[in-house]
């Protein structure tokens, strides 16, 4: 027999550049495993088209084969041809899609920790098989499991390494990653490179014509927070209404329900309550069709601050429990601390401020004490950001549910809500020592943040008590303060806004 080391006539070359050789090397390697795992040796494996020597030396890396060549050898070894030379089995491609469904799922019902079991299998599979698409979705929900359980630190190293895993992707296959980033920087009260990021992803999709609605969707809705938190009420709207617009070019009721509780953060800044809760009934109808938990329960989180604001405090306690006793129940620790700040503003409002105190103590038990403050001195508004370093969060993986606190590095901006209500609380009853002790703690913590209303107010309960015992000039600074953070109502230090798609 003749040796058919060139194929079916057409030239098996050997192989010359470095991707090439590597190609064809890795190629050599699954026909050598697959033929091994087979019991074929090289002469059951060739007959009757090639010879033995030509598998050896296909095998050895050392040949390019054919098209008919392959076809032959997977015919041979009973795999498709995809398989043979991609090295993705449609069976392991299939079983980790239904493991990554199972993943999803668990997360969705709030059980992180059993997700990120599933998850880690499935990266580590995924891995094994060298299956990069599967890998990634694995490392985007090790992420989310991250950010439901306050780990973010780690949440972040997943993100980033699903943005290097996807670097040659096109950019719309990066945007959940970066998403998802911007949200761990939001939490850890890093909120202009929270919008930084999410603004530059915005304009890289628009300058490039890459008007993907799905992604957009995320970025806007994404964004709703740190603008609302940063005094960018006008950004915020903006983000909403074009929010609602892409909506219906998505299919996705969860990405659809995130929206609608975003947009409700806008109805409420300007004072549309009773449109703020009908679109959070529509998200919690979706959430309850989908069985998200978590997501559920932000949305009685949002309807009990929506009601707060309305002055209902009875409903906006009973909405901001089920949301505690929700995210209590599932370990995610750095939003439940969170939804009992708001439910101490609550409790205090209601006059249990024996209540509200004995809630927020523990919050701030584990939280280094900020760099002490007199009173603030006069506010330099910073220059336009360009490209701005992110701050080092802590409380990443060695932080579990049970050390779950909030500090300058996790929930930066309720952390310095909280001690905004001990003050409330201790000038309330006359102690102005501990009044003033926790205005300036939460000052320190807010002034990280550019969270502008927060500092606003927070800089006129201080002006206000230094004023009441006599301290004319450190009263004043605290006002000059806060009306520097109230200056220029909606606008950021982040430069202009980005630009809009074509709607």
């Amino acid at each position: 027999m003749a040796d058919r080391s060139a194929g079916d006539g057409r030239t098996a070359g050997t192989v010359t550049g470095a991707a090439g050789a590597e190609s064809t090397a890795e190629l050599g390697r699954r026909v050598l495993r697959l033929r091994t795992e087979r019991g074929f040796t090289q002469r059951q494996l060739a007959e009757p088209a090639y010879t033995a020597a030509y598998v050896s030396t296909l095998e050895a890396g050392k040949v390019r084969p054919s098209e008919a060549a392959l076809r032959h050898l997977a015919d041979r070894l009973g795999v498709s041809y995809e398989e043979l030379t991609t090295g993705r089995s449609p069976r392991d491609a299939t079983r980790l899609r239904a493991a990554l469904t199972d993943a999803r799922r668990a997360l969705a019902t709030g059980a992180a920790e059993d997700a990120t079991g599933l998850f880690e299998e499935v990266r580590d599979e995924a891995e094994r098989l060298g299956f990069a698409e599967e890998r990634s979705a694995a490392l985007l929900g090790l992420g989310d499991c991250a950010l439901e359980t306050g780990e973010l630190t780690l949440a972040r190293d997943h993100f980033e390494d699903v943005e290097r895993l996807l670097a040659g992707e096109p950019l719309p296959r990066r945007i959940p990653a970066i998403r998802g980033r911007a949200v761990a920087h939001l939490l850890a009260g890093e909120l202009r490179y929270s919008c930084y990021l999410l603004e530059s992803a915005i304009d890289e999709l628009n300058a490039s014509g890459l008007h993907d609605p799905y992604a957009l969707l995320l970025l806007y809705t994404a964004a709703i927070a740190p603008y609302m938190d940063m005094g960018a009420h006008a950004r915020a709207v903006r983000a909403a209404e074009l929010a609602l617009a892409l909506a219906p070019s998505v299919d996705d009721p969860g990405l659809i329900a995130r929206m609608h509780r975003g947009v409700a953060r806008t109805l409420i800044a300007e004072g549309r309550t009773a449109e703020a809760d009908a679109s959070l009934a529509k998200a919690q109808e979706l959430y309850e069709q989908l069985r998200i938990h978590t997501d559920l329960a932000h949305c009685h989180w949002m309807r009990g601050y929506v009601h707060a604001q309305d002055g209902n405090l009875e409903r906006a306690e009973r909405e901001l429990r089920t949301a505690r006793d929700m995210l209590a129940s599932k370990r995610a620790a750095l939003f439940t601390v969170q939804v009992e700040v708001e439910l101490a503003d609550v409790l205090r409002r209601r006059g249990r401020t024996a209540e509200a105190e004995a809630l927020l103590l523990p919050l701030l038990a584990r939280s280094p004490a900020p760099e002490p403050v007199d009173a603030p001195g006069p506010v330099e508004t910073p220059e336009p950001a360009t490209t701005p370093e992110p701050m080092t969060a802590h409380g990443g993986p060695g932080a579990t549910a049970d050390e779950a606190g909030l500090t300058a590095e996790r929930g930066a901006v309720h952390a310095g809500g909280a001690h905004r209500l001990l003050g409330l609380i201790a000038d309330e009853r006359g102690d102005v020592e501990a009044a003033e002790e926790h205005y300036c703690a939460a000052l320190s913590l807010l002034e990280r943040t550019g969270a502008a209303g927060d500092l606003a107010d927070l800089c006129r309960l201080l002006g206000d008590l230094l004023r009441r015992e006599g301290r004319l000039e450190a009263a004043m600074d605290a006002y000059r303060t806060g009306l520097g953070h109230r200056a220029a109502p909606g606008t950021t230090t982040l430069g202009p806004a980005p630009a809009e798609p074509p709607m």
